[in-house]
């Protein structure tokens, strides 16, 4: 269906974008780039929210202990390196807002209709991923779900929007023939230090916050929000036990670790009891979703062992509670095949210049869950009750 078309108006801003720069292959090339990195960051983002908010039919594996690590870390560096690469894409694109006709027929009324979500999720997920990140929540919605659904809306108009431009964009990624005059030539150096420029951008904002995953690079992470080894004890925390409100409650020499079966039966342990025990160590990490982690030695007691104390089976799913009365994670689920891993430990104790010392109180004194390929903010500290489910 073709639309009547008035003449241009000759306050149109169409002959103002003559650079070189905004070209069907510059934004082909800035494009692809962008198709990977957003998929990168949804797929990640989904194993993510399957691992924090499992449904009934998902099982969340303990093997490999450090698979949310990498994969958490992936999703925020691709997160951070799409950012140079968006708001290039969008400059190199944005005059096409001003061909003339503004539309030649409904499909392209519709492929208009169809960036708007592409645009504006592309941004939201980014700018509340950013702030989020920074922990820094200037809203009243809920950012777990929000960026969830925002995500979705944002891989499906990605998909559309591939579709509609997929001939378009073969078409730009062809090899160029060689080029037939100095004009030309020069053109083709501009696109090429403009697209170098903007991977050279993305991978240094990758290089400056890698290090909060990434040990190696943590002398780079100079934007990076956490540094590894940076906090009490020599690792981040997000919440202080101040924070929580367990001050008191967390050194009270009257603290026990009760386990209560699904008969009604309970079992009481005191610190004391509990050092008593068959403690066992292990190497895991604290992989948190804002995208920092650190891997420590922990001792305490496995989880299993404590079932078993308490009569039931050690392949059990269990609600771990906190000291912690409000605000979000004081509580926290173990699958069974959690439970049952020797590595879900009960921590008493952490790796400190190479020696186990006592947990401090803001990593979780005098328990905290420490289990392996689980978020960190699913590790619950200041440990003082398991529900057997």
């Amino acid at each position: 269906m073709q639309l009547t078309i008035p003449d241009r108006p000759s306050w149109w801003p169409a002959d103002r974008f003559r650079s070189p720069l905004h070209s069907e292959r510059t934004a082909a090339v800035l494009g692809l780039a962008l198709g990977v990195t957003f998929s990168v960051c949804f797929l990640t983002g989904l194993w993510s929210h399957l691992v924090q908010h499992p449904p009934d039919w998902f099982s969340r594996p303990p093997r490999p202990a450090g698979l949310y690590r990498v994969s958490q870390g992936v999703h925020v560096a691709t997160g951070l390196a799409s950012i140079p690469l968006l708001f290039a894409k969008l400059w190199t694109v944005y005059p096409k807002l001003f061909t003339w006709p503004p539309v030649r027929s409904v499909a392209t009324v519709l492929e208009r209709i169809a960036i708007l979500p592409l645009i504006g999720g592309g941004i939201f997920l980014l700018l509340t991923g950013l702030q989020n990140i920074n922990l820094w929540y200037p809203w009243s919605f809920n950012f777990i779900f929000a960026h969830w659904w925002a995500a979705w809306l944002t891989i499906g108009a990605l998909v559309v929007h591939v579709g509609a431009k997929i001939t378009t964009t073969r078409r730009a990624l062809r090899r160029e023939p060689a080029a037939v005059d100095g004009e030309e030539r020069a053109e083709r150096a501009d696109r090429r230090a403009f697209l170098g420029g903007v991977a050279a951008t993305s991978g240094l904002v990758t290089l400056v916050t890698v290090g909060q995953t990434f040990a190696p690079l943590e002398r780079l992470a100079l934007l990076a929000p956490r540094r590894p080894s940076s906090g009490p004890q020599g690792f981040p925390v997000n919440r202080t036990a101040a924070g929580a409100g367990v001050t008191s409650s967390a050194v009270d020499p009257g603290f026990r670790l009760v386990v209560a079966g699904r008969d009604g039966t309970e079992l009481s342990l005191s610190i004391d009891d509990l050092r008593a025990m068959s403690l066992r160590e292990a190497v895991l990490p604290i992989a948190c979703v804002e995208g920092w982690s650190v891997s420590k030695r922990w001792r305490g007691v496995p989880v299993a062992d404590l079932l078993e104390l308490a009569g039931a089976d050690r392949r059990s799913d269990v609600r771990v509670q906190s000291l912690q009365r409000r605000r979000a994670y004081r509580a926290s689920d173990l699958q069974a095949q959690e439970s049952a891993d020797p590595d879900t430990l009960l921590a008493l104790d952490v790796e400190v210049d190479g020696e186990l010392v006592p947990l401090d109180i803001d990593h979780g004194y005098p328990l905290r869950l420490i289990a392996p390929n689980r978020p960190g903010v699913l590790q619950t500290k200041w440990v003082t009750r398991l529900v057997v489910r």
